[in-house]
C-alpha cells in the first residue's frame, strides 16, 4: 500500500500592494451627516395633526362598539347587542378614521 503524497500549491505574487487605512482627523457630532444642511422631515405638523385626528376617530369607533351588558343575565335582548350604533355607526367611524390616517400619510 503506497501513500500518495499531496502537493501543496504555492502562489507567488510579483507586486506588493500595501493597503493603508485612512483615518479622518475631523470630528463629526453623533448623528450628524457630512453636510451641514439639516434634513427635511418626511411629515410636517399638518400631517401629524391629520394622523391624530384619524386616531381619535378610530378610538371613537371603538368606544361606540363597546358595551352590550344585559341588565338581567336570564333574559336575552337582541336590540342591545345588535343595535344600529354598534352594527352601522361604529364601523363607519372606524373606516373614516382609517381613511383620514391614509390621507395624512399620502398628503
Amino acid at each position: 500500500m503506497s501513500k500518495s503524497k499531496k502537493k501543496k500549491k504555492v502562489v507567488v505574487t510579483t507586486q506588493k500592494s500595501e493597503v493603508k487605512p485612512t483615518v479622518s482627523k475631523r470630528k463629526v457630532a453623533v448623528g450628524a451627516t457630512a453636510s451641514s444642511q439639516p434634513k427635511e422631515m418626511m411629515f410636517g405638523r399638518e400631517n401629524y395633526m391629520w394622523m391624530i385626528g384619524g386616531a381619535a376617530l378610530m378610538i371613537l369607533g371603538l368606544i361606540l362598539m363597546s358595551g352590550g351588558k344585559m341588565p338581567d343575565p336570564n333574559t336575552w335582548d337582541e336590540s342591545i347587542i345588535y343595535s344600529a350604533r354598534r352594527m352601522v355607526l361604529a364601523p363607519i367611524v372606524m373606516l373614516g378614521g382609517l381613511g383620514v390616517t391614509a390621507y395624512a400619510i399620502f398628503k
